[in-house]
């Protein structure tokens, strides 16, 4: 059985309200083919740091200029918030890097080079999902090992999954030079952050700025390390923002992807089957047009 097709769907024998969305007519951009997933995506993901912020500021838990992401979703009530919040982001996660593997797959099913990004970049997509989990449930203070590792799967496997994209953004027929330009600026933005953390953090431990730098909530202008620390807390709401932002460059694209569902049974009950509905002919319960 397979999931999605290229060909679109007959439409005489449709619903209404299936039919418009297969034609793709009076309708806004986002109610156009499956745009919806990554439009939630990049919303969700983005309350989730804004909303366990501002919580944590007025709660007086984190100091209001810039701490660190993991800070804004340490104590309670914003860890429940954060953790609930970035379940949900990697759920729609999954489901968004799910449809553009079945959507390039769809568009080069012969060409090998591609199909083999395609499948890795599926693959990086997933693990990156997983850590944005255990970034969720692995609080900084609770388990800072766990934590680190989440962090690292999410952004750092997440980065090579944006470059994978990138690469297929170049290499798809016909090519659109524009959406490739774009999506090789966010990886250099994100590429940046990243590098510009890794520096910043490394110094600042480094520096030896006193005792349990990684629990410290607060920070006073007069701290040793204080540059260094705004510097590495600015590059992680950057790299955050970065990541988040790609996913925006895949609302043109899925605007084209329409998806249905076709019930079919085998039987009248579930403990009985009649012959007349086992045939080989094959059956699409989700079907689609790209």
């Amino acid at each position: 059985m397979k999931e999605l097709t290229t060909t679109c769907p007959p439409t005489h024998n449709l619903p209404k309200f299936i039919k418009s969305a297969a034609l793709g007519s009076d309708m806004w951009w986002f109610q156009q083919g499956l745009s919806v997933l990554p439009s939630a995506l990049v919303v969700w993901s983005s309350a989730s740091f804004i909303f366990s912020y501002v919580t944590a500021v007025l709660l007086r838990h984190v100091d209001p200029l810039v701490p660190y992401i993991s800070d804004t979703g340490t104590v309670p009530p914003e860890r429940c918030l954060f953790g609930i919040m970035l379940n949900i982001s990697a759920l729609l996660g999954i489901a968004t890097i799910y449809v553009r593997y079945k959507q390039v797959f769809h568009l080069n099913p012969e060409e090998s080079t591609i199909l083999k990004l395609n499948k890795f970049g599926l693959v990086l997509g997933m693990v990156s999902c997983f850590g944005l989990c255990i970034i969720a449930n692995f609080q900084k203070s609770t388990l800072i090992a766990m934590h680190v590792v989440g962090a690292c799967l999410t952004f750092g496997v997440g980065t090579f999954y944006i470059l994978v994209q990138t690469i297929l953004s170049y290499k798809l027929p016909p090519g659109n030079k524009v959406m490739f330009r774009i999506r090789l600026m966010v990886l250099l933005w994100c590429a940046a952050s990243i590098a510009s953390m890794f520096i910043s953090s490394v110094m600042l431990y480094s520096a030896r700025c006193g005792l349990d730098l990684i629990q410290k909530m607060h920070w006073d202008p007069d701290d040793k390390g204080y540059s260094l620390h705004i510097m590495s807390t600015v590059s992680e709401w950057s790299l955050a923002f970065s990541f988040v932002s790609f996913f925006l460059t895949y609302i043109r694209d899925f605007q084209k992807i329409t998806m249905y569902v076709v019930v079919h049974l085998d039987g009248h009950s579930i403990n009985y089957t009649n012959p007349q509905f086992t045939t080989d002919e094959p059956q699409l319960p989700i079907a689609g047009g790209l």
